[in-house]
């Protein structure tokens, strides 16, 4: 049972670069007990790639989360400007 929810959707862009990116993030419970660190990117508008890691411990399946994100803030990924999107 996951302690609390995990959600990320961020995007980058640059119109000069033809640039047009996002990525997602979430954490869920399977039906095993684990936690379940779900990751998709690609170009925003097409379906992108993912990529599941699952884990015992919740603790490390948020570990992964927080160093992933700060990564992303890193190289320029921000919050969408029309909020939290759905990307399949």
């Amino acid at each position: 049972m996951i302690a609390q929810p995990y959600h990320l959707y961020v995007e980058r862009t640059d119109a000069t670069k033809n640039m047009a990116r996002y990525y997602a993030m979430e954490i869920t419970g399977t039906l095993f007990g684990e936690a379940c660190l779900i990751r998709s990117w690609g170009r925003i508008g097409r379906r992108g790639q993912c990529m599941n890691h699952h884990f015992e411990r919740e603790e490390d399946a948020v570990n992964l989360f927080l160093t992933l994100t700060r990564q992303k803030r890193a190289k320029g990924y921000r919050p969408s400007a029309q909020g939290l999107k759905v990307a399949n």
